[in-house]
């Protein structure tokens, strides 16, 4: 709940600066997108600092994935299997091979690390640089583009639901919200622990109800522009009704993080693999003496970051509409700030899914809020870095003064 407090009072606090343009519908689109590929990778990390180890590859396994993604598809599929540019499944031939080349990639560093001891660090910080050139290498130094444009629709303003279907799922997400809410409390009584006054739980329901449509609305209310919206309508070779407006709605990269963290919750709270995972990272002498595969989970773990990094090499290059060079530089460290200043402790064996969204939300408010203020962008650094630093400070001395 601090961070929640933390991140509205960010964006009040920017929003004033800028004198009432961070809080807009076409602020907030953007802010959402700009912060899925973070978000998702935070998600795995948070599996990974769990079992007490780091990844600082993640950023180049993105860069390497994207290659292979932009590569297949506007080199190997057209010539080697005649599937050109938007045909209808090069997209998904495309995004196949990018997770499951991820995921291998994961797989192959978890070996080295649960099988050969060595240090997590050390194998990793050898990925930082292996993969950052494979990626080099396999593109010639090359920008590849244009994408297919299926696969573009994955990267946000090229691809969102709508409105009709975005107030959909909104209204099935709150009503989901709230049914695991009373299923929470009823459960709680049920075992005999202290709930929440029924006026407290009403108040928290409400406050879930409001954000999630609330977000929904403001999504809605950013419009599609006049002119493109044209071209839309010339497209189908209908005329555009005068005065009409259209809403984005929620982007496709939006979901793909939703389903993501919904996904890992699950996986995090009710699956043997979760459990396995916390009390690895809580005492991993005590899960190996009770009979865990500690050495096969952290392959399993490390497999698992590798496809989100695969799946974040998608949203990535998708909004960009073409591969770079530079995509997903530092990204290792703006993936392991969001997790840590989620609450993922460092030490291993405590950590949550959308505490470390949270904090890939906090950390592009912060360097969006910032670059609209004007300052400068090694200043910004400087700034997430002492975010960085004081939210294990504060992790630190709320976990001593519990043991206290």
């Amino acid at each position: 709940m601090g961070m929640i407090g933390a991140f509205v009072l960010l964006c009040l606090g920017f929003d004033i600066l800028t004198e009432g343009r961070f809080l807009t519908p076409r602020n907030i689109f953007n802010l959402s997108i700009q912060t899925v590929s973070v978000a998702i990778m935070a998600c795995g990390m948070v599996f990974v600092i769990v079992t007490r180890n780091i990844d600082l590859s993640v950023g180049a396994l993105l860069a390497t994935c994207s290659a292979i993604m932009a590569m297949t598809q506007t080199e190997f599929l057209p010539y080697v299997m005649d599937l050109g540019l938007n045909h209808p499944v090069t997209w998904l031939i495309s995004i196949a091979v990018g997770l499951l080349a991820g995921t291998l990639i994961g797989a192959f560093q978890g070996v080295l690390i649960g099988y050969l001891t060595i240090p997590a660090f050390i194998v990793t910080l050898g990925g930082f640089l292996v993969w950052r050139n494979v990626a080099w290498y396999l593109t010639g130094g090359q920008t590849i583009g244009p994408l297919d444009s299926n696969f573009v629709k994955l990267g946000g303003t090229n691809g969102t639901m709508g409105e009709a279907a975005s107030w959909t799922l909104g209204i099935v997400l709150t009503a989901a919200a709230l049914w695991m809410l009373w299923a929470s409390r009823r459960a709680r009584a049920r075992h005999g622990f202290p709930v929440k006054p029924m006026w407290a739980q009403g108040v928290l329901a409400a406050i879930t109800a409001a954000v999630i449509l609330g977000f929904i609305a403001t999504l809605n209310a950013y419009d599609i522009p006049e002119r493109r919206l044209e071209r839309m309508f010339e497209a189908r070779g209908e005329v555009m009704p005068e005065g009409l407006t259209v809403g984005y709605g929620l982007p496709f990269s939006v979901l793909i993080l939703l389903v993501v963290a919904i996904v890992l919750t699950i996986v995090a709270r009710r699956t043997r693999f979760g459990r396995y995972v916390f009390a690895t990272g809580g005492n991993p002498d005590a899960a190996a003496l009770s009979g865990i595969n500690t050495r096969f989970l952290t392959v399993k773990v490390f497999a698992l970051m590798g496809f989100l990094c695969a799946l974040s090499a998608v949203v990535a290059s998708a909004r960009l509409s073409n591969h770079s060079n530079d995509i997903g530089t530092l990204d290792e460290l703006r993936v392991i700030a969001a997790a840590v200043i989620g609450g993922t402790a460092l030490s291993g064996g405590i950590g949550t899914i959308y505490g470390a969204v949270l904090g890939a939300l906090i950390m592009q408010a912060l360097q969006s809020g910032m670059a609209m203020v004007g300052v400068d962008a090694p200043f910004q650094n400087i700034v997430v870095g002492a975010v960085l630093v004081l939210a294990v400070l504060i992790d630190i001395l709320y976990r001593k003064r519990l043991g206290a």
